[in-house]
């Protein structure tokens, strides 16, 4: 027997034949400006970005980029955060894949006060308590800068408590704003590290930073993660439930202990998943192959066995996906599901799978993270 430590991951109009509710707007969401300047450094499709703190030296302090040390940053920023799906199935913890579909974070510094004006589904607090106010007054503090008025406008899109990261979208949106407020020293590994300490772990929190598919784990204490790009013919479809989920509940479904060979099966699958999402993976093959890799390397004994007793729409809705050969798990912890299909025929086939009670997304993987955007006139 294996000991494993365990944790789980946090529409619009029109109705489909099948039972569920397709979303508009398939890559993004309709609205969504176009991205214009990434979070940091350029991406290389197929090529592994490793994030890590290596030291001051890397990372920089306030005085060395524009804010001194006790000076209280000004301005304004405007970003655009991905939603992500951790786990993918086998790989627990460590796997996050961001999503086209965004929350869209206006935030201005005033002189006192605090003011938060937030669009979406959802009911958020409207104080302190809110996770981007808390996220921001955290990345000061540790930036060691006095903590400012603040206005901020929160354009949400990523739905709660479905598994789909939208707790790690927040806590992103207010650590990277933070950090662009007071000159940018943190670094891609200061974020990363900064956005973990908040969130707890770093699966979906590397994903909505960086973009792609990421692996993330922790090193001394450290936490790291490493991102690919994965070929454009992966094609994510979401399908999330009215009933939201807690991370927590969900958590508590799962064993101290797994058997020794289940985590062999996963290992195995977890290692076969990031292949055959790796773009620069010849071995994966395109098509249909890449199909079958991915309908394998989806497999999993570690958690979906043991929660999805407890959601039984879902794991109805993998089984099905699943008999019709659409690679297919829980997103996160679920309720969510995510299918990713290999093609636009196999996307369609997805969104034909009976799915009532789910609204159908069919989105893009989003390949550059959190990133800058024009301020609005409402920014």
């Amino acid at each position: 027997m294996t000991a494993v430590d365990r944790r789980g991951a946090s529409s619009t109009d029109g109705t489909s034949s099948t039972g569920g509710t397709v979303a508009a707007g398939a890559a993004g969401a309709a609205g969504i400006p176009a991205p214009t300047e990434p979070l940091s450094g350029p991406r290389h499709d197929g090529a592994a970005q490793v994030v890590a703190v290596r030291g001051a030296a890397e990372t920089g302090t306030a005085a060395e980029t524009g804010t001194a040390a006790g000076e209280a940053p000004a301005g304004a920023v405007r970003l655009l955060v991905p939603a992500s799906s951790a786990n993918l199935g086998p790989g627990f913890d460590a796997l996050g894949l961001a999503l086209g579909l965004y929350d869209d974070v206006s935030v201005r510094l005033t002189s006192t006060g605090l003011t938060v004006d937030t669009v979406g589904a959802d009911t958020v607090p409207a104080d302190e308590a809110h996770l981007v106010v808390r996220s921001i007054r955290a990345t000061f503090d540790e930036l060691g800068l006095p903590q400012p008025g603040l206005a901020l406008r929160c354009v949400n899109r990523i739905p709660h408590g479905r598994g789909l990261g939208s707790s790690a979208a927040a806590i992103v949106a207010g650590v990277v704003a933070a950090d662009a407020l007071a000159g940018s020293p943190l670094g891609p590994a200061g974020l990363l590290r900064v956005a973990t300490a908040i969130e707890g772990h770093p699966d979906n929190v590397a994903a909505a930073l960086l973009g792609g598919l990421t692996v993330a784990w922790y090193e001394a204490g450290v936490p790291r993660a490493v991102r690919v790009a994965p070929p454009a013919e992966v094609r994510p479809v979401l399908f999330v439930p009215s009933v939201r989920q807690s991370t927590e509940q969900a958590r508590g479904a799962l064993p101290e202990r797994v058997p020794h060979a289940d985590a062999a099966v996963n290992a195995g699958r977890a290692a076969l998943l990031a292949l055959a999402l790796s773009a620069a993976e010849p071995a994966a093959g395109e098509g249909t192959e890449r199909s079958k890799l991915l309908l394998a390397a989806t497999e999993d004994r570690l958690h979906q066995p043991y929660r999805l007793p407890a959601q039984p729409a879902s794991a109805d809705l993998v089984a099905r996906l699943r008999a019709e050969g659409v690679p297919a798990a829980l997103s996160g912890s679920g309720p969510s599901v995510v299918a990713l299909a290999v093609g636009g025929g196999q996307a369609a086939a997805a969104i034909g799978v009976p799915a009532p009670g789910f609204s159908v997304i069919p989105l893009t993987v989003d390949t550059e993270g959190a990133r800058l955007q024009p301020l609005d006139s409402k920014g």
